[in-house]
């Protein structure tokens, strides 16, 4: 993506179910789980960059020992800081102690972190300062070990201020208003609500610590999570661990978010993505399966997994442009479907070029567009055989001619090189507009000038600025006769609120687009039409059913919205035609027929927060407010 965009976080858990001495005999050493949470971790590092933590249970320790520990880092490399630390401290134990440095029951009891379930976090901050206090995971802690929790989660959600008012009247004081907040707190709320209730059930015959263990024994996480629940608006994917050492993910109704599972008999694996629990375990892609949408996969204080239902599944909506651009493009499915998506643009491209394969170029903005370039090739190498056999049943070609069309390859080149991201270290406009210009390096002497055609192949076109201000200007500068860019996405026209930063309608340029065409065709109005709804509808039940921007978008085709674009991003200055092509919501289901969750493209949001986001959102922009509508 050649616009950088904040999304996503990742979640790794792991729960040891054999003692720390098996590990220790079978892979020689107490830090198994530790070191199988660094590999999940850096194998989904994509997924954040702006901080990481992790939280640790020793189960059944004895008092006075730490039975919970906690470590985050909002450092450039907080995944290296925080373990770096742990093995320091695991190195100091045993200096300090050689005589039990392979008393491996000793070193678990006295040695931070060293625990029976794990649980890591990786945080791309869609708001707020980058802070530790920020980072996952959080931790609500109590003597009571059976009250205490810590959660850290892949979500976003929309109704904030709903959950919020809800702490409010079960008689809590919440010190933040955000989703982070609200959801550990509503979490840690029902869990106080079901030990309260099994303490008051077992009183009368039983000794407070006795009572203690039946509690660890009996606790219903299935109920505490219905509960908790019940009334969550958003894309969710949140993980939890217990103080006595049950711990649980559960998914959002809709599957916005990801989660998998691995299971076998040492250990329970939950990440947001395949390929990590494929690396870090070396197993097979048939046994990592997904969490069904709607439930949770609890695993309880002796290790058992369980998938239970905690909300009524809904439509599945897994959202699509996770496939498009966030996660690894190692997993075999996204692998095949990303190059779907790029085979799949082959007709508008040809198209566009007059099919002219002699005199175009073909290539891509790196890294992620790389496997979607390859399908691209591959479905203009599917044209050429076409063309072939027709080549051959013509019996007018002379045989120089014939062989010429055989011996016919794509051009393709790697034109666009990301060189360093100057534009990171510049606050003042005019100098980084200058700067952004380098970012991107390309090769030379390779486009015949004035002829040639340059097809570049990005993932996703979100706010265009990049494309405007340094990748066009530096194609034309190869002196081409037409630079066409094409997106593996479609237009992006909406806000995302379940965990990508992109709230403000200003922002993306199909929305620019649009309001360009608006104003070309006389239409302005229709903006402070559709205003109005969104002003009528507000605090209505149909502010959350009805988008009422897509009144606005149906105004105008896919491909008229694509020309404008064209022209926003097309610099006065240069002098090659410039065309932008995007996938077609149609061939995106084609291309992930499994994961239809389209709402940034298309505005058909999952759920009623989603809808009232972008009702909000575009008041925001009318309003001239700067604030997130969520």
């Amino acid at each position: 993506m050649s616009d950088s965009i904040k999304h996503e976080c990742g979640i790794a858990l792991i729960r040891l179910r054999k003692p720390i001495s098996y590990y220790t005999e079978k892979y020689g050493t107490p830090m198994y789980g530790i070191n199988k949470l660094y590999l999940l971790m850096q194998k989904q590092h994509n997924r954040g960059q702006d901080g990481a933590g992790v939280a640790s249970i020793k189960i059944d320790a004895l008092p006075g020992i730490d039975y919970i520990s906690r470590f985050r880092s909002v450092k450039t490399r907080a995944i290296d800081s925080i373990f770096g630390k742990i093995g320091e401290e695991f190195k100091k134990l045993r200096e300090r102690n050689p005589e039990y440095a392979q008393d491996t029951t000793w070193i678990w009891q006295n040695m931070p972190f060293l625990g029976d379930v794990y649980l890591g976090h990786l945080r791309y901050g869609t708001h707020g300062v980058n802070t530790v206090d920020n980072c996952h995971p959080m931790v609500r802690e109590n003597n009571w070990r059976s009250r205490s929790l810590a959660v850290a989660g892949n979500f976003n959600m929309t109704n904030v201020d709903e959950q919020f008012q809800k702490l409010i009247e079960l008689g809590q004081h919440p010190k933040h208003k955000t989703d982070t907040t609200t959801v550990l707190e509503k979490i840690g709320h029902f869990l106080d609500e079901e030990n309260q209730n099994l303490f008051d059930s077992y009183k009368e015959d039983f000794t407070n610590k006795e009572i203690t263990s039946l509690i660890e024994e009996n606790l219903d996480l299935q109920r505490v999570l219905k509960r908790a629940c019940k009334d969550f608006d958003g894309g969710y994917a949140m993980a939890g661990l217990t103080g006595y050492g049950a711990s649980f993910v559960v998914r959002d109704p809709n599957g916005i978010r990801p989660a998998y599972y691995y299971v076998d008999d040492e250990v329970v694996v939950i990440a947001s993505e395949k390929p990590a629990i494929k690396t870090a375990f070396d197993v097979e892609y048939s046994a990592i399966k997904e969490i069904t949408p709607g439930h949770a996969l609890i695993v309880d204080k002796a290790g058992t997994p369980a998938l239970v239902e905690v909300i009524a599944p809904r439509q599945k909506l897994s959202c699509s442009f996770e496939r498009i651009y966030f996660s690894r493009g190692n997993d075999p499915e996204i692998y095949e479907e990303r190059k779907n998506m790029g085979r799949l643009l082959c007709p508008q491209i040809l198209e566009a070029i007059d099919y002219d394969l002699k005199n175009t170029v073909f290539s891509y903005i790196p890294n992620t567009a790389e496997s979607s370039w390859l399908g691209m090739m591959k479905g203009i190498e599917d044209y050429l055989r076409g063309y072939r056999k027709q080549a051959i049943l013509n019996q007018d070609l002379t045989e120089e001619q014939l062989d010429d069309i055989l011996q016919f390859k794509p051009r393709a080149e790697k034109l666009v090189i990301k060189d360093v991201k100057l534009r990171t270290f510049i606050t003042d406009n005019d100098s980084r507009d200058d700067l952004v210009t380098h970012v991107y390096d390309t090769t030379y002497e390779v486009v015949k000038k004035g002829i040639d055609t340059l097809v570049v192949l990005d993932d996703s076109i979100v706010r265009g600025t990049t494309l405007e201000k340094s990748i066009i200007k530096m194609l034309d500068k190869l002196e081409p006769k037409k630079i066409i860019i094409v997106s593996c996405a479609p237009q992006i026209r909406y806000p995302d609120c379940y965990g990508i930063d992109m709230s403000r309608m200003k922002e993306f340029v199909a929305f620019r687009a649009l309001l360009g065409l608006l104003s070309d065709r006389g239409l302005s109005n229709k903006v402070d039409d559709v205003y109005d709804k969104c002003l009528a509808a507000a605090g209505t039940p149909a502010f959350q059913q009805t988008n009422f921007v897509q009144e606005l978008y149906d105004l105008f085709t896919h491909y008229e919205l694509a020309d404008k674009v064209a022209e926003i991003v097309k610099a006065p200055e240069v002098a090659a035609d410039v065309q932008v092509i995007y996938q077609t919501i149609e061939d995106l289901h084609q291309a992930c027929p499994n994961h239809k969750g389209d709402w940034y493209f298309t505005g058909n949001y999952p759920t009623p927060g989603g809808t009232g986001v972008v009702n909000r959102a575009f008041m925001n922009f009318i309003e001239n407010k700067v604030g997130r509508a969520y």
